[in-house]
């Protein structure tokens, strides 16, 4: 059976949208949130909200606070490297530090950078050692991992304004 010519997309300047149900946020349209502020991790939290359990992590550059939801595994992943707990098998954060590692690579930080309706969106950025890479994540997973290769976590100015407390 011979291969079928495969259509080209007509867009190749945008990325596709994350979800392919969803139109890709044009790039003009993109706010700057001004320059990034180191943060540390100073708590990992849950609340009851009506009839579930909700969980934060708690960034803070000294004065302002920011809050950011995240799943249950990731705040298992966060809290037990902070609190010292080894797990008895490696999480698959450990997994992607041992990946990064032994493929020569480096965390040199993270950048929690952009936020769009509820959600905030963060970067990995990557030393190879033959150039630096930057890689798209959600915060929790970036953040569980700057925590396992002590690496530092930065939010941009705009967003500790707008969301800190």
């Amino acid at each position: 059976m011979p291969d079928e010519p495969r259509e080209e997309p007509e867009d190749l300047d945008q990325p596709p949208a994350f979800f392919p149900y969803e139109e890709p946020t044009p790039v003009d349209d993109e706010i700057d949130y001004g320059n990034p502020v180191e943060v540390r991790v100073e708590a990992v939290f849950a609340a009851q909200a009506q009839d579930s359990i909700q969980r934060f992590v708690l960034l803070s550059d000294g004065s302002r606070k920011l809050p950011i939801v995240i799943g249950g595994f990731e705040a298992t992943a966060i809290s037990s490297h902070i609190g010292n707990h080894q797990p008895d098998r490696p999480m698959t954060h450990d997994l992607l530090k041992k990946v990064i590692e032994r493929l020569g690579g480096e965390v040199k930080r993270i950048d929690i950078d952009d936020f769009l309706g509820s959600t905030y969106y963060a970067k990995i950025l990557l030393d190879t050692g033959n150039e630096d890479m930057v890689i798209d994540a959600r915060p929790s997973d970036a953040i569980a991992l700057a925590v396992r290769v002590d690496a530092p976590i930065f939010v941009a100015e705009g967003i500790l304004e707008q969301h800190g407390h």
